[in-house]
């Protein structure tokens, strides 16, 4: 098993004729993944990649029977390619998009939650399963199947955390980036429920960075709820003051936001604290054992 991108996901590239959308779903089929199609408006009955090309989500879904979708399209128009994939009942929706604005993001999440649907990011690399599929652009090369979640508000972190635990032999379950905007589709926390209720996860990397409330918050539910082993590297340490750095969410605001605030946040609530990526996979290997991380 998996957290949200599993063997049941039939999924769809929204922007695929466009250069990255078209690289994108040569490598996500070539990983292996279930892709079923794309859609671009007005360009219909073309293929990419072997792949079907259809004008809406709705022909797409009608034809494929796809239930999930990656969206590379520019942001002016990012808003409503998620609309439109939530409009035609897909599960799960993923924006790799960025510069999408917060007001366009936060109707986006409403529209999901009465939807009953999942939406990844928008500005974010997206899902990857190890050894069934990706949805985004986590280089496939660097995870392996095992028993470790991966959570993180960086993108390129989280695939150098990927890869350094997969250098030591530990596994992932599923890596999900949320992304760095001010107001994620989907939070650190809520991806924390699905790992903590995932039978496959026996243990979570919480990669975090300056900016916004969310890993107090995470560390308030792992305080309360979790029973799993969380471990974090929260990046930002050195960030001078007042510096304002590269993601829209890093927005630090007097003590709160801080990486120290947030450290000794997870701390409190029993998280094992890397000072580096490269210290996370001794930090499991000694709290779970070689064995029962992969």
């Amino acid at each position: 098993m998996a957290i949200y991108l599993n063997r049941d996901t039939r999924i769809m590239i929204q922007g695929i004729t466009g250069s990255v959308g078209s690289t994108q779903a040569k490598l996500t089929k070539d990983y292996g993944s279930a892709i079923v199609g794309g859609v671009a408006p007005g360009k219909g009955g073309r293929e990419v990649h072997g792949l079907p090309v259809f004008d809406s989500v709705a022909e797409a879904v009608e034809v494929t029977q796809a239930n999930a979708s990656v969206i590379f399209v520019p942001a002016s128009a990012a808003p409503e390619a998620a609309h439109s994939a939530l409009d035609a009942g897909l599960g799960l929706v993923v924006i790799i998009t960025e510069h999408v604005p917060v007001r366009e993001s936060l109707d986006i999440q409403l529209h999901a939650r009465e939807c009953g649907a999942v939406v990844i990011g928008p500005n974010c690399p997206g899902l990857l399963t190890p050894g069934v599929g990706r949805m985004g652009i986590i280089p496939g090369h660097v995870a392996t199947p095992g028993k470790v979640g991966v959570v993180s508000r960086s993108g390129t972190l989280a695939f150098e955390v990927a890869a350094d635990l997969t250098d030591a032999g530990i596994g992932q379950s599923t890596i999900v980036g949320i992304g760095g905007d001010v107001a994620p589709c989907t939070s650190l926390l809520e991806v924390l429920s699905q790992f903590e209720e995932d039978p496959s996860t026996e243990a979570v990397v919480i990669v975090g960075e300056v900016g916004g409330s969310s890993e107090e918050q995470a560390a308030e539910y792992i305080k309360k709820a979790m029973k799993k082993p969380v471990f974090a590297f929260v990046a930002g340490r050195c960030a001078p003051p007042g510096k304002k750095m590269g993601h829209a969410g890093a927005i630090v605001r007097g003590k709160a936001g801080t990486a120290a605030h947030k450290v000794r946040a997870l701390e409190d609530a029993g998280v094992a604290i890397a000072r580096n990526p490269i210290q996370l996979p001794g930090l499991i290997n000694a709290r779970l054992g070689r064995r029962n991380s992969r």
